[in-house]
């Protein structure tokens, strides 16, 4: 089977199926974006981020917070479920 891989954001995001369960990661690497803004929102700055994921740069950082805005873009409907 042939695995298509999309990339975003300069190619610092890709999706990959057979990468973290097809989550956006980071330069294909096991990096989610889920994990990065997961720190940012705990308060880590991306000094801090970049210290504890020493293969990663500033760019990979604001890439993950451009593409989480570009999802915000999209219309989503809510429908309540009893």
């Amino acid at each position: 089977m042939n695995t298509i891989v999309t990339h975003y954001i300069n190619d610092k995001i890709s999706i990959d199926p057979d990468n973290c369960n097809g989550k956006p990661t980071i330069r294909g690497k096991r990096i989610t974006v889920q994990t990065i803004l997961e720190f940012l929102s705990a308060g880590e700055n991306p000094q801090q981020i970049l210290e504890q994921y020493p293969s990663l740069d500033a760019e990979d950082i604001s890439a993950c917070l451009t593409f989480a805005c570009k999802l915000m873009d999209h219309k989503y409907i809510l429908k309540h479920v009893d």
